[in-house]
């Protein structure tokens, strides 16, 4: 099994690969006009889209469908079978799609290179949507297009091998000290306390409770050899080395989420993703969801989030951002939320969505304190490079993987 939120993973060499042919063409052939000239009467749009499934491909179209009845425009909607390359394809020929799911890991590539309209700042209620998902799509002072939605952290807990513990709920841990206690009684000979993902989008919450981060906030310096990073990367290195927590290799699965419903281990640390998982793969396995434990500077989280993006070179701009603004309406976010499990990037939409997913608060409510990707253009080889070396963890250096780290990033950015 493969960890979820992996669509994005291609690195910068597959991106910018622009001679290979995509399965079945760029997909975005007009007819031979040009992407830059308008055309007259109703407009019509080709949105693509990297769908997790068919429930999201048909509320995407559905919606759409809508939008063209109501508008009297025309929305073709693409599911991709390789979203970074076909993109590449059509920014390379000068004839993208009009709309499309921009990771908040590829944005600052794409934005860099022009390819995309920054309309966010003009875009009617941007303040509604959460600050930190707005920042995550943010260059050089432009807001650039509205998140679509977004995904957070939280702590997974078995509920049945926490009661086996004689834990209770004022057990829960709140910092990393009790997270270690609670992780030690929770190991047994079959299970683990803690299976944690290898990698930065798991490793990285750490950082953020530590104080630290890769880079500052705009993006512009490097701060990877920090003392708050080596702090959190010890301490991880620490749960490790106990024998407290194990990575899902180590438990014979892909991902943590598999090593939690195969009861491996008594909690994890992933997205709001793992219910759907739980639900189909290990109905059986009870659990409950806890925010992350605090830091010594606090709350931390990741945010995993998208935009809807809009082609610099669209020829139909207008009816582009109209697109954008029907699907990022409250109630086309909701809709979105119970069609195939994504959370509302508007804060607006916050309390009807706990009222109905009550199961997701702690995820929703991560948003508040949660730090976006990694903004920097064509950094996806150093910061697989980063992952490499926290594969190597607990045996590994943590001084020696920050500094590459460092090293390895100021290159990038000072270009």
């Amino acid at each position: 099994m493969v960890a979820p939120r992996t669509r994005w993973t291609l690195g910068t060499a597959a991106l910018l690969s622009l001679g290979l042919s995509a399965c079945g063409g760029s997909g975005f052939d007009s007819g031979g006009s040009s992407a830059t000239q308008a055309s007259s009467g109703p407009a019509s749009i080709k949105v693509l889209i990297a769908s997790s499934g068919d429930a999201e491909t048909k509320a995407v179209n559905d919606a759409a469908a809508a939008w063209a009845t109501a508008s009297g425009n025309k929305a073709e909607v693409i599911q991709a079978q390789d979203i970074a390359q076909q993109l590449g394809q059509g920014f390379a020929s000068g004839n993208p799609p009009d709309v499309f799911y921009m990771d908040a890991g590829r944005f600052a590539t794409y934005a860099s290179a022009g390819s995309l309209e920054p309309y966010g700042d003009a875009f009617g209620e941007k303040d509604d949507f959460y600050p930190n998902l707005r920042e995550a799509f943010t260059q050089d002072g432009k807001l650039y297009c509205i998140p679509k939605d977004f995904s957070t952290l939280a702590l997974e807990i078995n509920t049945a091998a926490w009661s086996k513990a004689g834990l209770t709920d004022a057990d829960v841990p709140k910092t990393w000290e009790q997270l270690a206690a609670v992780a030690k009684k929770l190991t047994t000979g079959d299970q683990v306390g803690l299976a944690i993902g290898d990698t930065r989008d798991r490793i990285g919450a750490f950082m953020v409770q530590a104080g630290g981060w890769v880079t500052s906030k705009d993006g512009t310096q490097v701060t990877a050899d920090s003392p708050e990073n080596l702090q959190a990367l010890d301490y991880v290195k620490s749960l490790l080395a106990s024998g407290v927590a194990k990575y899902p290799k180590q438990l014979d699965s892909g991902w943590s989420g598999e090593a939690f419903g195969k009861q491996k281990a008594a909690m994890t640390i992933e997205g709001n993703w793992i219910s759907g998982a739980m639900k189909n793969d290990f109905p059986a396995v009870k659990y409950t969801v806890a925010p992350l434990p605090a830091g010594p500077k606090g709350q931390g989280t990741l945010a995993f989030t998208q935009c809807w993006g809009v082609a610099a070179k669209s020829a139909n701009k207008a009816a582009a951002v109209d697109f954008v603004k029907a699907m990022t309406t409250k109630d086309a976010q909701l809709g979105f939320a119970k069609a195939f499990g994504v959370m509302p990037s508007r804060q607006s939409a916050q309390a009807d969505y706990v009222a109905q997913f009550p199961q997701d608060k702690a995820f929703i409510e991560g948003a508040a304190y949660a730090q976006g990707p990694v903004k920097v253009a064509k950094i996806d080889q150093v910061l697989a490079d980063f992952d490499t070396g926290l594969q190597g963890l607990p045996k590994a250096d943590t001084k020696q993987i920050l500094a590459r780290l460092q090293t390895n990033a100021s290159a990038v950015v000072g270009k």
